[in-house]
Order: structure tokens, then sequence, then C-alpha cells
């Protein structure tokens, strides 16, 4: 197959060295760019056959229904229910990812929001920076994370990592999931139960119809007032408002949180609160990580291309 015959949609970009390989190799077009695209997909749409796109933004379902010929998606991240899977599997387009090479930095943000949170890094740093430290001393004491219970919400490979780092800090770990995992932490058949038992509540489940604001006001009830909330699944899954309700009203602690509702136009109460550390989604935003994401979409059109199969299959 000649590089004529490769026809790429890019939906959303990826890392522009990689972007620049994908156009020395295929033949790139961009709808993230077209201002009428419409009028764009009119003149390509029966060419295509492969399609680039990014978690956060993912594929229109419609769109998919308007290119015939389209083979395989290629998605820069984990996530991806932001892609109608059924849909593409009833037409036999493959789905690819890029899981793993993010665990690491996505399990240290998790970490950091969790220390953060915890101790008041965010208070601190205002504390410190305002003068308040000489004018009146001392911050107020904060909370340690040693001896606390971490209720993981999904225990994953990004959940694993998450415990493999809590562990060392000296929390004890237990995790709600579909099914008890062959691991020594404490099992909750039951979110309500692992709220109940958990100190923080960590949630890094994926996201989807499925999980769609399990996170409710039941669950933040059972964490209690001195519980904590950590974020880095997908903001679909906390229900936001209830979440908002909680803090304003001291049902829990704090809350830190990666990720949000139509990000990224966060809502904005959560910036009013100080017990509440927001970080953009960002916690696989390494250089280095998000160099390795990219290099698996290539890879995974690269080897569609050569032989029909993918390095990292969704469906």
């Amino acid at each position: 197959m000649s590089r004529s015959d490769k026809h790429i949609l890019v939906v959303s970009a990826i890392r522009p060295r990689h972007m620049e390989e994908l156009a020395a190799k295929y033949e790139l077009h961009r709808w993230d760019q077209a201002s009428d695209k419409d009028a764009f997909l009119a003149n390509v749409a029966d060419r295509i056959t492969a399609l680039v796109s990014t978690a956060g933004v993912g594929v229109p379902t419609e769109l998919i229904g308007k290119l015939p010929n389209l083979k395989v998606i290629t998605s820069f991240g984990v996530g991806y229910d932001a892609i109608d899977i059924a849909a593409c599997t009833a037409r036999g387009i493959r789905v690819s990812n890029t899981p793993d090479v993010l665990n690491d930095d996505v399990a240290d943000t998790a970490i950091m929001l969790l220390l953060a949170t915890l101790r008041r890094l965010v208070v601190g740093d205002h504390w410190a920076r305002s003068g308040q430290w000489s004018e009146k001393g001392a911050m107020p004491l904060t909370t340690t994370a040693r001896g606390k219970k971490l209720g993981i919400v999904g225990l994953g490979r990004i959940g694993q990592a998450i415990a493999s780092r809590a562990e060392p800090i000296g929390m004890e770990i237990g995790y709600f999931g579909r099914s008890k995992k062959p691991v020594d932490y404490h099992y909750e058949a039951d979110l309500i139960g692992l709220a109940n038992w958990a100190d923080v509540l960590m949630v890094s489940c994926p996201g989807g119809t499925a999980t769609q604001g399990i996170i409710n006001a039941d669950v933040l009830k059972a964490l209690g007032p001195r519980g904590f909330v950590i974020n880095i699944a997908r903001g679909s899954v906390i229900d936001e408002p209830a979440l908002i309700a909680a803090l304003r009203d001291g049902v829990i602690a704090g809350a830190g949180l990666d990720v949000f509702h139509n990000e990224p136009h966060m809502e904005r109460a959560f910036a009013g609160f100080d017990n509440v550390v927001l970080y953009p989604h960002n916690a696989s935003g390494t250089v280095e990580t998000r160099d390795a994401m990219a290099q698996m979409v290539v890879d995974n059109l690269t080897q569609w291309f050569a032989d029909g199969t993918l390095v990292s299959p969704v469906n």
C-alpha cells in the first residue's frame, strides 16, 4: 500500500514531532483545523480509512457514520468513553488506546494530590507568600496520611500503581471493584461500604455510563466529615453538584481533583474552597509520558497498515 492510499483523518492532534512523522508517512486530513467541517468532510470522507484523536476529544458518533471506509481509530490516552465502542465494533472498526505508559505519572499525581490535600499545600504556600507566616505565626495544623485508610475505587493498573505508592507512606489499602482481585488489600463489594471504611477515597475507575455519578451524595455522606476524596479518573464519575454541596456543608473534609465535568470549563464553585486542591487534567502531563503516548499512536498505525493488527487494541 502506497502513501497515497493511506488517508488519515485527524480529529484531535497528538504531539507535534509525532504529527510530523505521521505527515511524512501518510496523507493527513486535518478535520480539527477545518472551519467548515461538513464541506471539508464531503471532499475526503470516502478516502478515510484511519482516524487519529485524543481521549479528551474522542470521536463524535455521527462523524463515524459519515466515514464509510473507516477501518481503525487510534486514540491518544487511556480512556475511550468518548468513543462509541459498541458502534465501532458493530461496523468492524478497530479501536486502540495508549495504556500502561502513563501509569506511573498518573499514580504519582494521585499521591501528589492526596498529600497536597491532606497537608493543605496550597494554603501553606499562600500562608508563606502572603506574609501571614510572619504576621500570624505558624499556619493551622493539618492531617497526616500515615495510618489512614485509602479506599481505591477501581483497582486496575493505575489503581494498583497508586496502592504501591501509598503503602510505603504507611496507608492501609482497601478497594472496590466489579470483582475481588488476587491481592492482600481489604476488599469491599459495596461502594458505600468502602466509603464508610476509608479515610481517603481515591477514584481511579474508567469513565462512561457504567460509572457516571457513582460518587454521589450517599457515598460522600458515608465518607464523612473527616474524609477526603481524590479523583484522577474522569469528571463524570463524581456527581459534581453533590460534591460541591458536601464541601460547602462540611459533609467531607476536602478534595483533590484532576478531572471535571465540561472540561476545560470547570465549575467555578470549586475555586472558592480552600480545602480543595485543583489540577487541570494534567496527571499524565509530562513531556516523557506524552511523547510515549504519541509514539504508541504512531506504532498502532504502523502496525495496522503493515498487517491489520494493533499494538494496544480496545475492541
